[in-house]
């Protein structure tokens, strides 16, 4: 798609992220856990096209707070709990694993064994014992679709429909994860978040 304020075809509709979400992932991983200098950016190469376009603004990000970023691509939990491994040997360590999140039960383990601070794109791995997450309002996107859906039905062309692009985000912090990775976490960082799950 060329121009998606103008879209061309029959192709219109919602995306649930952006690529510039890379660099603020890392930047709120940073600002949670200022003891981080360096970030690895896990991902499975093979399940997130999208992938390149995250790392690159996130190590935008880094370079802005002098953080040195590592990239870890895995395609199954041996070569995840190598790299992760060997990451973590070194501190003040953190992670950030890119949509879709594969082995999440496996990142979160290893995330709490080796008390990696880290920021997931999705709130149900911060339910299950993550640390920070960040990501699209989901729900008030799906509000914003059902109207669309009707402006298509009434007769709309799609040109005059552009892609809409997430416009409120949703940051959720696991109190209980933190206090087990020992990792104090800000009071102006906190007094960010929309949901603190204790």
């Amino acid at each position: 798609m060329k121009n998606i304020a103008r879209p061309e075809g029959n192709i219109t509709g919602f995306s649930s992220s952006e690529p510039t979400i890379g660099g603020k992932w890392l930047e709120l991983l940073k600002a949670a856990a200022p003891q981080v200098t360096r970030v690895a950016i896990a991902y499975n190469p093979d399940l997130g096209p999208t992938a390149p376009r995250y790392i690159a603004t996130a190590e935008a990000a880094a370079q802005r707070h002098s953080v040195q970023t590592t990239q870890l691509p895995f395609r199954n939990a041996i070569e995840l709990v190598r790299s992760i491994d060997a990451f973590a040997a070194e501190p003040n360590g953190g992670l950030i694993l890119l949509p879709p999140a594969p082995l999440r039960a496996t990142v979160l383990q290893l995330a709490a064994q080796h008390r990696l601070p880290a920021i997931y794109s999705v709130r149900s791995v911060v339910l299950d014992g993550g640390l920070l997450s960040y990501n699209s309002d989901f729900v008030g996107q799906h509000r914003r679709v059902a109207a669309y859906v009707d402006r298509i039905l009434r007769g709309a062309k799609i040109v005059d429909l552009p892609v809409q692009l997430p416009t409120k985000y949703h940051l959720a912090i696991n109190m209980k994860t933190a206090k087990a990775i020992g990792l104090t976490i800000p009071e102006d960082f906190l007094v960010q978040a929309d949901e603190l799950i204790e």
